[in-house]
């Protein structure tokens, strides 16, 4: 199987049409590859893309039985501009796209020692009236943080987020030069600090402090900077795709397939080709044969430690493996897909459960001699409660999420308990500390469906570095322009896709990678995002 090579233009003219219609392929079918895929084709280039298994969507993915379909991953629908903006791009909506549903209350956490949760709402004023209420005096500390934070997010979005930091000069303009002081504590003042110059309460204190685990980090070591994802969960609130995030990934295929990118899955990259300093194709695996596809171009969606590691030879490695020994990895996770019979009011669509000793669970997970925490402070997904297409009727699907060491050896999940003892034990305990914690004491009788997943299967399913759920953590040396690059400083014409480069974790920050390849492509090294449509 081969792909044209077409030589008409040069990567950075900028042009589309014949004119400019160069061959590309893309490694991976997640959402940063779809994504990659589908702009460029817009662009006018010829695409095609190599997925190593059955189905699309990487992390992103689905997994039925016995009525129930779960999101193997990513669950928090966060930045809905940047998803609009991403389907702006290919000329729709995400009105178009997709059903959006707000979720009110965002999310409901339960505390360690505590008999009553607290459910953070979906808009600004009752979260400041909720702090209000718990601490006298938070409530307009709490309206200064989230000034603060909507500040810091609308300067990232602006300056930070949608740029490649080929050129320094379009982000850090007059405006943000003026600024540096405030930039530089947001920087390197940790957020854990920052929560505790705000709020006193150690509830309070948690609620700021977890969406560093978004960035798969610890507010520990995570800049303050990211203070700003408080404003995207308590200020602009929290939203769902109905039929959940396999609904998003079914919509970008679509979308790049209607632009006429050529979806091949079962296709498993073994290496990239490299000719005088240049990509120029990859060598894949389908069929159990072997075959060569040539392009002009290829983007890797891959994890970048695999890309950089197993697909280029050493002497083109941008980031070889001693960059690696000093890298930061984010968590890894057990999963449990668990199908239960009956309703659970308790639990909300997004529900947290906060361990007493927030500073030694991160320190389990991220410290020195890492562990697994103990009780953990833990994620459930409960999305049947406005889905009715995800579990039989009178049932509900949940989703848990254990942050854990990103350690391989901790294990492979299964379905039936039939995992590796060390994951098959964190999930039966996890069972009983929901169960517990929210007042369900016959859940683990009621579960008819159950698989896990552990950091070993992490490795196996997505060549993840270290097994880690989400890529390099969000410290300082690995956010912004720290982070690794998204194009090759060895290979002329091999660019990086996702959430092991800039500008970061997340479904959002996937969606910008893919548009910061079409922006190098173009040599556009402007600080924003690109007009709509492409």
């Amino acid at each position: 199987m081969s792909g044209p090579t077409e030589n008409a233009a040069t990567p950075g003219d900028g042009r589309s049409g014949d004119d400019a219609r160069r061959s590309a392929i893309v490694i991976g079918g997640g959402i940063a590859g779809l994504a990659a895929s589908a702009l460029l084709a817009r662009e006018g280039h010829d695409v095609t893309l190599l997925e190593r298994g059955s189905e699309l969507g990487g992390r992103a993915g689905s997994w039925e039985r016995d009525g129930y379909r779960f999101d193997t991953g990513p669950s928090w629908y966060l930045m809905p501009e940047v998803f609009d903006h991403f389907y702006r791009l290919l000329g729709s909506t995400a009105e178009e796209q997709l059903d959006l549903v707000r979720l009110d209350p965002g999310y409901r956490v339960f505390f360690e020692g505590e008999s009553e949760p607290i459910d953070v709402a979906g808009d600004r004023d009752r979260n400041l009236e909720l702090f209000e209420s718990v601490e006298p005096g938070a409530g307009a500390k709490l309206a200064r943080y989230l000034e603060s934070a909507k500040d810091t997010y609308e300067m990232a979005t602006s300056r930070f987020l949608y740029t490649s930091f080929a050129a320094l000069g379009p982000v850090f303009d007059a405006r943000v030069v003026a600024r540096t002081p405030r930039l530089l504590r947001l920087l390197t003042e940790s957020l854990a600090r920052l929560v505790a110059r705000t709020v006193d309460d150690p509830r309070l204190r948690q609620i700021l402090g977890y969406p560093a685990v978004f960035l798969g980090s610890s507010p520990y070591s995570t800049p303050s900077m990211y203070h700003l994802m408080s404003h995207l969960d308590m200020t602009d609130g929290v939203l769902y795709p109905r039929r959940g995030f396999t609904r998003v990934i079914e919509s970008i295929a679509t979308l790049a397939e209607r632009e006429g990118v050529r979806i091949v899955r079962g296709a498993d990259v073994r290496g990239i080709l490299v000719e005088n300093g240049a990509a120029t194709g990859v060598r894949y695996v389908a069929a159990d044969a072997e075959h060569t596809m040539h392009a002009d171009l290829v983007v890797s969606g891959a994890d970048l430690h695999h890309t950089e590691t197993q697909l280029l030879p050493e002497e083109h490695r941008t980031y070889p493996e001693k960059y690696w020994t000093s890298a930061v990895p984010g968590p890894s996770a057990v999963l449990l897909y668990l199908g239960v019979r009956g309703e659970l009011p308790q639990l909300e669509h997004h529900t947290l459960l906060f361990a007493r000793d927030w500073e030694r669970n991160f320190g389990d997970i991220f410290g020195p001699n890492p562990r697994i925490p103990e009780p953990p402070s833990i994620y459930v997904c409960k999305p049947s409660g406005i889905d009715p297409t995800v579990a039989p009727e009178g049932s509900e699907n949940v989703f848990v999420l254990v942050p854990v060491p990103a350690d391989p050896s901790i294990g492979r999940g299964d379905e039936d308990g039939d995992g590796d003892p060390r994951v098959e034990a964190i999930a039966d305990r996890v069972i009983r500390q929901i169960a517990d914690w929210a007042g369900i004491p016959d859940l683990a009788d009621r579960i008819e469906v159950r698989r896990t997943f552990g950091p070993r299967d992490f490795v196996d399913r997505y060549n993840a570095w270290r097994g880690t759920a989400l890529g390099p953590a969000h410290t300082l040396r690995q956010s912004a322009f720290f982070r690794a690059g998204n194009k090759s400083r060895k290979v002329e014409n091999l660019f990086y896709v996702g959430g092991s480069t800039i500008p970061g974790i997340g479904l959002p920050m996937c969606l910008i990678s893919a548009e910061l390849v079409v922006k190098r492509l173009r040599n556009d090294v402007s600080a924003g995002p690109l007009p709509e449509p492409l």
